[in-house]
């Protein structure tokens, strides 16, 4: 909503300044503005405004790179405004108030941001991904506990290749606390298996407040970063104990977007009754576990487990079980993985859903 509205100033602003356009070319009389206008400031006044209507529409494409056509047209147009101060001055408040996301804007395209970090670091993971992997047969499938193989088959492992890697893409909402309010979110986020790596990046508002963070799990380490504007860091986590909680959700990802990826992982299955196994997958010399249920008709709707850490401030964990009820199954790209999942701490003040998660796309390597 904020964007749609951001967009709409932005449009606003650029058609205000074609009266600098109408007059300086005598197309019309603008009885707003009495201090004569030449034809190469009206030129520039069109110029402005085309600035601020594309600004407007790569917004509304929801391009981050609207700043290119923003940023020169607010220059021109405080230039502007200067030189017809009496008629114009009150364009300086719209200006003063484009310019805030702008900043944010310029904050977020900077190669210090996370997201640019994100971006050269899962290039680089992925840069690492042999190509032309093996197709999954029946055989790869033996071993395996029968729920397993059934569940491998509904999802349509067997035929296509060995997953080494994935991207994929959400939009959803969170929030730290029961009585928290909501904030909405996306976020991409790119896995590979050998050598083991996860990068994860978001951004989410809060009453208009922008936040952005970065998961880096490669190796042992772990790493949580949340920016609040673009700017001010808020969290910066690293250590043992967030390397076990990224274990576990390392482990969470396998089994919800990439279940073809489980053939070629460290994983002890066993079976506990009809419809649930226990999986206990070990990564860089930390094992985690948890029990994976199923539907009657195979489709993997629930992971919990007791290994995860909560954190709030990256500081202080608290073990908690953890779990991800799974609905909405559907094919992405040949396979059947969940639409929508979501993100449940047992508190004992009782069951905090923080998080909740829509599968946007999904690209496997």
């Amino acid at each position: 909503m904020l964007r749609l509205a951001f967009a709409a100033l932005l449009a606003l602003h650029g058609a205000i300044h074609l009266l600098g356009f109408v007059k300086g070319y005598g197309l019309s009389e603008v009885a707003a503005l009495k201090r004569p206008i030449g034809r190469v400031a009206g030129a520039l006044w069109l110029l402005a405004a085309a600035g601020f209507l594309a600004a407007s529409a790569l917004l509304l494409a929801s391009s981050g790179r609207w700043w290119l056509a923003g940023l020169p047209a607010l220059l021109l147009s405080q230039a502007l405004i200067v030189g017809a101060w009496s008629d114009a001055r009150f364009g300086t408040v719209a200006n003063a108030i484009v310019a805030i996301p702008l900043v944010l804007a310029l904050l977020q395209a900077s190669p210090a941001s996370l997201g640019a970090a994100y971006r050269r670091e899962a290039a680089r993971a992925l840069a690492g991904v042999a190509r032309g992997a093996p197709l999954v047969t029946e055989q790869d499938l033996e071993g395996q506990p029968p729920l397993v193989q059934a569940w491998l088959r509904r999802v349509g492992v067997v035929g296509r290749p060995h997953v080494q890697g994935f991207r994929a893409r959400f939009h959803g909402r969170l929030r730290n606390g029961l009585d928290a309010p909501w904030m909405d979110f996306t976020s991409e986020q790119v896995n590979v298996v050998d050598p083991s790596a996860r990068l994860f990046r978001m951004e989410a508002s809060l009453r208009g407040l922008p936040f952005e963070a970065f998961h880096a799990f490669r190796g042992r380490e772990a790493r949580m970063r949340v920016r609040a504007a673009f700017a001010v860091d808020v969290v910066d986590a690293r250590g043992e104990q967030l390397g076990q909680s990224e274990t576990v959700t390392v482990f969470n990802d396998l089994c919800v977007l990439a279940p073809a990826a489980l053939l070629d992982a460290p994983v002890r299955w066993t079976p506990l009754d009809a419809r649930s196994v226990r999986g206990a997958f070990t990564r860089e010399g930390r094992t985690v576990s948890a029990v994976l249920t199923f539907d009657e008709a195979g489709d993997l709707v629930g992971f919990r487990s007791e290994d995860r850490l909560l954190s709030a401030d990256g500081k202080t964990f608290e073990r908690l079980p953890w779990s991800t009820p799974l609905r909405g199954h559907r094919a992405f790209g040949g396979v059947r993985l969940p639409a929508v999942g979501e993100a449940v701490w047992e508190t004992p003040r009782g069951d905090l859903a923080y998080g909740e998660f829509h599968l946007d796309g999904i690209t496997s390597y």
